[in-house]
């Protein structure tokens, strides 16, 4: 199911190891896109490449060209090690020859606690990689585009001009926020922080790299599920010993759902789909812009 928008496309994605970027592996390497996969943990990233190839049967082989297996490479990276970053980066455009979009996915979570509970030293951890390392991703990446579209501008129009709206900013970074970035989650200050932090960037880096032809925008989803991240922070809410939280991990699920205007969780698709907005031609006059995928639970509607 080739895909226009995305077919030979390079697309790097971080945080490939996890639920949301396997997903996201598999969803663009279906649409025709080249899928360059990072992560700090090879063995995930391994099971990530190995599920991803595995979920092609006979009919994608034959529907997508090149096969899946040539169009999906893993890079064991760590988002926080700029050096390392950037040895990535050469590697992707020696084996892919150059990047188009990038999904700047990585991040942590961190403990579930109480502000007057909260770990200073997880809270540096949290900070330093969904910030630190989204920005010395986004930075690297970002390079390489614009070395890219100057290239391409040089062998433009006699006055260097492009003049096609899609071809004027043809490069795309999506950045993943969260509505806690939004609303500021109870007994998640670091990471609620961290996301806020990733939102004022996006914003930011929209502005400079415009000049550049790359695009920068954010995805900021909530409450999405079923699946072993959903019960899991369910269950350490109940936990946390916050007021703002039942004690029994059921109940934190059902007044979470509850205050959803829509009535239901969001899906990981449904997150991808918006990335995919975001990463493609679709959205090219948008820019600095924040994707809120959450049902309306940001949004001030009444439940």
């Amino acid at each position: 199911m080739s895909d226009p928008r995305f077919h030979n496309k390079t697309i790097v994605i971080t945080g490939a190891g996890g639920n949301f970027g396997r997903s996201g592996c598999l969803y663009f390497l279906r649409r025709g896109a080249r899928i360059a996969a990072l992560d700090v943990d090879e063995n995930s990233l391994n099971e990530t490449i190995a599920e991803v190839r595995n979920a092609f049967n006979d009919d994608d082989a034959t529907t997508v060209s090149p096969p899946p297996e040539s169009r999906i490479k893993g890079y064991s990276c760590d988002v926080t090690n700029d050096s390392n970053v950037e040895s990535v980066i050469i590697s992707i455009v020696r084996d892919f020859g150059r990047i188009d979009m990038l999904w700047n996915n990585a991040g942590y979570q961190g403990q579930i606690k109480p502000t007057l509970e909260y770990d200073p030293a997880d809270f540096a951890r949290v900070m330093n990689i969904n910030v630190t390392g989204m920005f010395v991703v986004l930075q690297s990446v970002a390079r390489q585009m614009s070395q890219q579209h100057a290239e391409e501008k040089a062998g433009a129009d006699d006055d260097g001009t492009l003049t096609s709206s899609t071809l004027s900013h043809p490069y795309s970074i999506v950045n993943t926020a969260s509505v806690a970035g939004l609303r500021g989650t109870p007994a998640m200050v670091a990471y609620s922080s961290s996301k806020a932090a990733v939102l004022a960037m996006t914003v930011s880096s929209a502005k400079d790299l415009a000049p550049h032809g790359i695009r920068v925008n954010a995805i900021s989803p909530a409450l999405i599920g079923p699946g072993y991240m959903w019960t899991r922070q369910n269950e350490l809410h109940a936990a946390s010993g916050s007021p703002y939280f039942a004690s029994n991990a059921e109940e934190v699920a059902k007044a979470k759902i509850g205050g959803v205007p829509m009535k239901r969780l969001g899906s990981v698709e449904e997150v991808i789909k918006s990335v995919a907005y975001l990463l493609s031609d679709d959205s090219s006059y948008t820019s600095g812009t924040n994707l809120v995928v959450d049902g309306g639970l940001s949004s001030g509607l009444k439940a």
